[in-house]
């Protein structure tokens, strides 16, 4: 309760002070400071994805300008030989104000990404957008199939239907590319699974689904429990290590992530950046009341 309190409370405290917590987990406020953590972690053998923190905008020139940001973004990451793609949010590009404009500036987004042979990961965010996000990646995939990729999140409970339907797009020439989470919104539970064993279930559901299907798939999680189990299904498929890779988020887990790296396999970690970093952080905050004390614990013993 003390955690959840604390956690409830952190936002409407200065930025100065939640910096405190959020600087271990996101990278900085420029892309100059993007580039140097992607260059040091690439240096140990992993990849990184790119996202420009924002999301929920209320004007199409914020899609505008959140456009032309992640542009930029690509031509800098391909000019500095980042090993690694990006990651955006469908809601920056004005998803819930005109889909078609949304539409229109994600394509050229991956366009340009295309043009290095680089990849996009459309994140998935809270249920209102899941099936717009379906379709905009359908839309997407059929046209770019080996650059566009999809977040799925094991805690909804249509994921295992979405899964099964979206069979078709993939082949065995361009397997389809899904990240797995297990889900960051706070949803009802009358779409969302709520237990954590329960949501780790499913997730291994999902996961092995993948497998047995010949998708590619990152593996994003913290839990070592569901990482000794997606080491168990990787060997009882026989997956090829071109056929997934283990996500994690930045600064979180390091001694984990070091681990799965020593056992050579493929891992990404994601790099969030940018001016509207608080969001992002509060939000990690509400998932994760734990970290609350850890705030304290920062401020008491470091100053």
């Amino acid at each position: 309760m003390f955690n959840k309190f604390i956690a409830a409370i952190l936002p409407y405290f200065p930025k100065k002070f939640i910096w405190i917590f959020s600087r271990a987990y996101i990278s900085g406020e420029t892309i100059e400071d993007a580039m140097r953590v992607s260059k040091d972690l690439n240096s140990k053998k992993i990849k990184v994805t790119l996202d420009v923190l924002g999301e929920f905008i209320k004007t199409l020139d914020e899609a505008e300008s959140n456009k032309k940001e992640y542009l930029h973004l690509i031509d800098i990451s391909y000019k500095n030989n980042i090993d690694g793609n990006f990651s955006l949010k469908p809601t920056s590009f004005g998803l819930l104000i005109d889909k078609e404009i949304c539409y229109n500036h994600i394509r050229e987004i991956v366009v340009k990404a295309a043009s290095y042979h680089g990849f996009i990961r459309i994140d998935m965010e809270d249920s209102p957008c899941t099936d717009d996000e379906i379709l905009l990646f359908r839309r997407l995939k059929s046209e770019f199939p080996a650059n566009v990729g999809l977040v799925i999140q094991a805690y909804l409970r249509r994921t295992f239907k979405d899964l099964e339907r979206m069979l078709d797009l993939n082949s065995s020439t361009i397997p389809v590319n899904f990240r797995l989470c297990k889900g960051i919104y706070i949803e009802p539970e009358a779409i969302a699974f709520k237990k954590h064993d329960e949501i780790n279930q499913h997730y291994l559901e999902d996961l092995e689904f993948m497998f047995r299907n010949k998708i590619y798939v990152g593996i994003a999680t913290h839990d070592k429990p569901l990482i000794e189990s997606a080491y168990n299904l990787i060997k009882k498929y026989n997956v090829p290590k071109d056929m997934y890779e283990f996500q994690m988020l930045y600064g979180v887990t390091p001694k984990l992530r070091e681990s799965i790296v020593n056992e050579e396999h493929n891992m990404r970690v994601y790099i969030p950046f940018g001016k509207q970093w608080f969001g992002y952080s509060t939000r990690r905050l509400k998932e994760n009341p734990k970290m609350a004390s850890h705030i304290i614990k920062a401020v008491f013993y470091k100053g």
